[in-house]
């Protein structure tokens, strides 16, 4: 009996226990939970809550690759004429190495990195001659819900050569759209060379396809209408030219109505030089500031100026008065004689760079034979000293079949202003041998057909450009418009050979004295980088 009381107490118990109540308190704000799992991976204890697919972040990284799908290697084609690069399909732009528009060209090459966010891009270095282009490239993505991974890769790009349809169309021949004929019916080319001098310095030849020298000018080749009219639009701020334009019907689509021309320009250039004698009309002369109509070209810009020796007066003959009613020049510099300074008396009178004198000359060739001298009027009283010698026009006893200076000579009122001589410039006479130049000019690479010069005419050419650089020496005002060089292998000559011997130095200070040619200063003369190449010695 005892045994079933004690039995019967400890089940009253029992149940006491299991009918007692517990109170439910809420947990503290902020306070996380501790349930923990295990990585399913390498067993690292994870939040069960926040974690995905049973993985911890090191196993995440391992097992999933972001980068799936994106390319690693690739090609970018350039082109190795003019350095562009192809970004597909058919556009063609400048980017150099290393810069940002390459590395956005890099990144939009590669497939499927739009599904994904770059956090960062940058090249890596490679040896420059191994057509090879490494990008690093960082990205996120998130990789589960609430899990956003990181990760960095390298992509290799191999350069290929591709030549673009624009210089595939430079090396075929009858590919162009547009032609500027340019022309200028005088017997010499100097006009042409400060004309190319100007072209050089402004760069306006980029856009050229191919240049071809032809008889009294030359032809720009374009591949499209609007650059042939840019180079056009040039001309006509830096020369007095007349334009004409033609178009030729090439092909036409009765589809469509479409229609294919080729488009010419013919510029035509003032058939008026610098130093050229030019003889007025009368009733042109006295609109333009009642000028003397036999005067000089002293200067050809955007128009026409002209100088009259004997009173310092200038005028400027514009383009639209020229072609209104066009005249040619009286002589040439062709037609230059030689004349020995006698005497020069300045008179006081004044213009810029130009002071009126009296000056007593004689020809060169007179020298010796008889006594005969020449009385006249110069603009050249600066430069000119007795003893000097100097280039003017000896209208004396010579013939011009001209209308315009047959006029002068049938006015009451101009005929007995006609001079003996009308001088022109200084002259310099030069050895045979003389030192090179210092400076020099750059020029234009010019197709010359399929036939070379001949012989006289390649005389003729060199002969024009010798007097063009001479023009560009004693001129000031006209050297200040062109861009001059300096002379790259007289330079690296010198620092071969050293300092020269102390008798070498007297003999060229000697003959540079003799010349008296007017010194260019080095600080005139620009660096052609594009020919500085690394010296290893």
């Amino acid at each position: 009996m005892a045994m079933d009381i004690e039995t019967g107490n400890r089940g009253a118990l029992v149940m006491d226990e299991f009918n007692t109540s517990v109170s439910m308190q809420p947990l503290p704000v902020g306070q996380k939970s501790g349930a923990t799992i295990l990585c399913c991976n390498c067993g690292a204890p994870i939040d069960g809550i926040t974690s995905a697919g049973a993985l911890c972040y090191d196993c995440i990284k391992l097992n999933v690759d972001i980068s799936e799908g994106i390319q690693r290697e690739a090609t970018l084609h350039i082109c190795r004429d003019c350095e562009r690069w192809l970004q597909p399909p058919a556009h063609w732009l400048v980017a150099a190495p290393e810069s940002r528009e390459l590395l956005a060209l890099c990144l939009r090459k590669l497939r499927g990195l739009s599904k994904v966010r770059i956090i960062d891009a940058s090249f890596i270095w490679t040896e420059p001659h191994s057509r090879r282009i490494k990008v690093k490239i960082t990205i996120q993505q998130e990789a589960f819900q609430g899990t956003i991974l990181q990760q960095t890769f390298e992509v290799e790009y191999v350069v290929a050569y591709h030549q673009c349809p624009d210089c595939a169309k430079s090396f075929t021949a009858n590919t162009w759209r547009a032609v500027v004929q340019l022309r200028q019916k005088v017997p010499h080319k100097r006009t042409f060379l400060y004309l190319e001098q100007l072209i050089l310095k402004h760069s306006a030849h980029k856009d050229t396809i191919n240049i071809k020298e032809v008889k009294d000018g030359l032809d720009f080749f374009y591949a499209q209408r609007n650059q042939a009219e840019k180079f056009v639009d040039f001309l006509n701020s830096v020369a007095p030219v007349r334009t004409k334009k033609s178009q030729e019907l090439i092909s036409m689509d009765i589809h469509t109505s479409t229609k294919s021309y080729k488009f010419s320009f013919s510029v035509e250039l003032v058939p008026i030089c610098k130093d050229d004698l030019v003889a007025l009309p009368i009733k042109l002369a006295k609109s333009i500031g009642n000028i003397s109509p036999l005067t000089l070209c002293y200067r050809v810009g955007t128009s026409v100026n002209l100088l009259d020796p004997n009173t310092l007066q200038t005028a400027d003959v514009s383009t639209p008065i020229y072609w209104r009613s066009p005249f040619t020049s009286l002589a040439d510099v062709q037609e230059l004689v030689q004349f020995v300074v006698m005497d020069v008396e300045p008179i006081g009178l004044t213009k810029g760079r130009f002071l009126l004198a009296e000056a007593t000359v004689a020809r060169a060739s007179d020298l010796g034979v008889n006594d005969k001298t020449y009385f006249t009027r110069t603009h050249l009283g600066q430069i000119l000293h007795p003893g000097d010698q100097v280039l003017g026009y000896h209208l004396t006893g010579t013939n011009f079949n001209n209308p315009q200076f047959e006029a002068l000579e049938d006015s009451n009122s101009y005929a007995s202003s006609i001079p003996d001589v009308m001088l022109v410039k200084k002259y310099y006479e030069r050895k045979k041998k003389s030192k090179p130049r210092n400076w020099r000019v750059k020029r234009m690479a010019k197709d010359e057909g399929e036939l070379l010069p001949r012989k006289q005419d390649q005389e003729r050419i060199e002969r024009d450009f010798e007097m063009f650089l001479r023009d560009v020496e004693e001129d000031t005002e006209y050297r200040s418009t062109v861009a001059l060089y300096k002379a790259q292998e007289r330079a690296r000559a010198e620092k071969m050979e050293g300092i020269h011997a102390e008798g070498e130095v007297d003999e060229m200070e000697e003959d540079s004295e003799d010349e008296e040619v007017p010194p260019i200063s080095m600080d005139e003369l620009l660096e052609d980088f594009g020919e500085l190449q690394v010296d290893n010695q």
